[in-house]
């Protein structure tokens, strides 16, 4: 139980992280950044929806992992939807800045 919480905190740092600059003034722009996101977003709610599946088979998939990959994939999805929001947010302030 432990190492499947400590896996699910690392793997939310992981999206969270921001890129290390490479040399002074550079790093990863922000739509790759993005992009990586959404990517490992997708790859756990895929993942959740295959031990969903083989639970329903009976592959040999237990409750505890498919319910786990589920909860995974949902945090994420809910983490994603905040920074949409937040990314959202951002852009209506600045475009009601006056020039």
């Amino acid at each position: 139980m432990a190492s499947s919480i400590q896996s699910i905190t690392q793997g939310i740092a992981d999206i969270t992280d921001p890129p290390l600059a490479t040399e002074a003034g550079e790093g990863a722009d922000f739509s790759s950044t993005l992009q990586t996101a959404v990517d490992q977003i997708s790859n756990l709610q895929s993942d959740a929806q295959n031990k969903v599946a083989g639970l329903l088979s009976g592959d040999g998939e237990d409750i505890h992992s498919a319910m786990l990959a589920v909860e995974k994939a949902n945090v994420s999805f809910e983490m994603m939807v905040q920074v949409r929001n937040r990314i959202v947010q951002a852009y209506q302030t600045i475009s009601q800045m006056p020039f």
